[in-house]
């Protein structure tokens, strides 16, 4: 390991590393100019607090609200403020210039309801709803405190009864430590009921306050199913989007292959549950008309090499849902609506795989699973070839065998974040975007990992306006060996940007794991920075399977003192040197 470091080291004319001097804070000059990069002038959040970012030259005193407010040594600051609810307005001062923010917070809560009525938008189904006969649906509304709540739904009454609610913070809370329920309202009254006869009905609300009475119909009708007449759904995009939901706010599932199909079990306006429990947009489906529900058999399994890649090809009666779980050293695949009569796997000599497995978890799951030769996985990829199911692992890349080029076979893909004026990313205090500094940065670390020896190819060159699915796809069709995805740091509204910076990385896929902890932690070592964390993140461009992909954040461009490292040049290239020898090592370590 030692000796690949050193060399790879010794080609960059970077010194070796191992015990990196933390130096203290980089001071460029002061600005010429007193600005406020963000908020904008009219900004609008549910945050209870604002922080501002911006500079001024250093001799004098910057004023918020007739209060001094604290500097870095290069004049930039971004001082925190509490907000109330409604306008709040900051008037910031330096020798004789203004500025204004206006901060407008909005409540995260619903506003109480008073009298016999029902708040707008609550009562439900808000959109047409499908339900299995049998099987439970929970009405709800929202109404006074105090009131007498009923609905009525196919010729049965039930009373709604109170029930206390609480918000959830946004997943984005995590980033500033604050991710703890919030405070709860009244007036959420639910109840369920179950309904056996197929067939759709509308559902009717009546609220009682102090002797007036207020009825109202729920906006979505709910329809129940007969379990012997399900509709079928196949997947009609290359990737059908499977969540725990029916909207985009649920996590995602494996992605469904092309051509998977299943019976329809429920729907909530435009998405569609599928009969194994996941929820997919209708748009991505088209509805299939065939006599009996979507089940298969699977009996013999074989194995082929085809390149890179180690190919199991599983023979099915018709494509089935699949999910996918990585552990340590193993793979597993589960088929759902499927019975095993599988009594020979047939697998090649080959690289990637020791051995397959399966078992039957219960009559409609099997779980077959893949015993890995090597800790790391390199990737993965599932299609439909008719009905039979082909599920590639990538095989290792090839060893090292030249000191001078220890990434000599290797593919990486970089992709600078962000670009164009529509996406620029987080701002410094000097009005720096972040996407001109992950460029350079991209360029520089491409520049070192070449003369390394490996094949590098970048997803922008310049201010080219990419969506983030299309970084994610450039990932899946090249199948690189890793994917980095290079960014700078910002918070929400919340965060405490004064004091908040350091490295962090994120992955997806357990086979990422190792690389972003790996970086993050080699960088914040050998160049002094303070550690962030490494977290597991459902990011565009850490979903592709393909190969491992991490994106990782190399500062906060927020942070008045290390924005002065994010800009300085000597750290850029000092950056760029230890990117190089960290991939380098993580090879060393990982084949």
């Amino acid at each position: 390991m030692k000796s690949w470091l050193a060399a790879s080291m010794f080609i960059l004319g970077f010194p070796a590393v191992g015990l990196a001097q933390i130096q203290p804070p980089i001071v460029t000059p002061a600005p010429a100019t007193f600005k406020v990069v963000y908020p904008p002038a009219k900004h609008t959040t549910t945050a209870k607090q604002i922080f501002l970012i911006g500079t001024a030259p250093i001799a004098g005193t910057v004023l918020v609200n007739g209060q001094p407010i604290a500097r870095s040594a290069a004049g930039h600051f971004v001082p925190s403020f509490p907000l109330k609810l409604g306008e709040n307005r900051f008037k910031l001062q330096y020798q004789g210039q203004t500025l204004t923010i206006n901060v407008t917070r909005e409540a995260t809560t619903i506003a109480p309801v008073t009298g016999a009525t029902f708040a707008a938008d609550s009562l439900q189904p808000i959109a047409d709803q499908s339900r299995l006969s049998g099987e439970p649906i929970c009405l709800g509304a929202i109404a006074a405190a105090g009131a007498t709540v009923q609905a009525t739904i196919a010729g049965q009454t039930i009373d709604l009864a109170p029930q206390p609610t609480v918000i959830l913070p946004d997943n984005k809370a995590v980033l500033t430590g604050k991710a703890q329920a919030q405070e709860s309202f009244a007036g959420q009254y639910s109840g369920c009921v179950t309904l056996t006869k197929p067939g759709e009905t509308t559902v009717q609300y009546r609220t009682r306050l102090q002797g007036k009475t207020l009825q109202a119909t729920a906006p979505g009708k709910v329809k129940v199913l007969n379990p012997s007449q399900l509709a079928v759904a196949e997947v009609i995009t290359d990737q059908g989007v499977a969540r725990t939901g029916p909207s985009p706010d649920f996590s995602r599932l494996t992605p469904l292959p092309k051509g998977t199909r299943a019976s329809v079990t429920g729907r909530e306006g435009d998405w569609l549950r599928l009969d194994y429990g996941a929820w997919i947009k209708q748009v991505e489906t088209k509805a299939v008309i065939q006599p009996l529900p979507p089940r298969s058999q699977v009996r013999g399994v074989i194995s082929r090499q085809q390149g890179d890649w180690t190919e199991m090809i599983f023979p099915l009666q018709t494509p089935v849902p699949v999910a996918v779980q990585q552990l340590p050293q193993s793979f597993v695949l589960s088929l759902y609506n499927t019975t095993a009569q599988t009594d020979t796997i047939k697998l090649v000599d080959n690289p990637t795989i020791e051995q397959v497995t399966w078992q039957q978890i219960n009559p409609n799951q099997i779980d077959y699973r893949f015993q890995l030769k090597t800790a790391q996985a390199w990737g993965y990829k599932l299609r439909y070839e008719g009905s039979s199911l082909i599920v590639s692992l990538k095989n290792p890349p090839p060893k090292a065998t030249n000191p001078q080029q220890p990434l000599k076979g290797i593919k990486i893909l970089l992709d600078p974040g962000h670009g164009s004026a529509a996406d620029p990313g987080s701002t410094g205090p000097t009005g720096l975007p972040e996407k001109d500094v992950t460029l350079v940065v991209s360029k520089k670390l491409r520049d070192r990992l070449v003369k390394l020896g490996a094949t590098v190819e970048l997803t922008r060159e310049g201010d080219d306006d990419i969506l983030p699915n299309d970084r994610a796809t450039k990932i899946n069709t090249t199948a690189p060996t890793i994917a980095l995805s290079i960014h700078y740091n910002a918070l929400p509204d919340d965060g405490d940007a004064l004091n908040t910076r350091g490295v962090s990385a994120f992955w997806y896929h357990p086979q990422a794991q190792s690389l972003a902890s790996f970086l993050a932690q080699y960088v914040v070592q050998n160049m002094g920075r303070r550690a962030d964390g490494v977290m597991w993140n459902n990011l565009a461009v850490t979903r592709p399977a393909t190969a491992p992909s991490v994106l990782i954040e190399l500062g906060y461009m927020i942070n008045p003192d290390e924005f002065e490292w994010v800009r300085n040049p000597q750290q850029q290239e000092k950056l760029a040197d230890t990117l190089a020898a960290g991939i380098v090592e993580w090879f060393a370590t990982r084949r």
